[in-house]
């Protein structure tokens, strides 16, 4: 699966539990970390919770290996797929460490 496709599905799970405002950022050339960054919400800690499990559930169906932090708190979960990295965050955190304006130099990718 190229990392193009596990960023495809990760935005399709996340868009399924009706999490907000996807973004995925190209962060290719600027760190070492991933290539790309998906960036969500959920309004509520279940939200967050059932996106984070339905994006986990996808990769493990495909046979990726994902890695999981800050599920029980669900106020910034971190889904970790090697070249991917998700963050599903809670409306609260996602304003408060606005990771886009953070990484304002990484290209926004349309998924359209």
């Amino acid at each position: 699966m190229t990392v193009e496709e596990i960023v495809r599905l990760a935005t399709e799970a996340a868009e399924e539990k009706k999490a907000q405002d996807v973004v995925v950022l190209d962060i290719r050339g600027l760190s070492v970390i991933a290539d790309y960054f998906v960036i969500c919400h959920g309004n509520s800690e279940t939200q967050v919770q059932s996106i984070a499990t339905e994006i986990k559930k996808k990769m493990q169906d495909n046979g990726l290996d994902v890695d999981l932090e800050g599920y029980n708190q669900a106020r910034w979960v971190l889904i970790d797929i090697g070249d991917v990295v998700v963050h599903v965050f809670h409306r609260d955190e996602r304003d408060f460490y606005n990771l886009e304006r953070l990484w304002g130099d990484a290209q926004v990718v349309e998924m359209g």
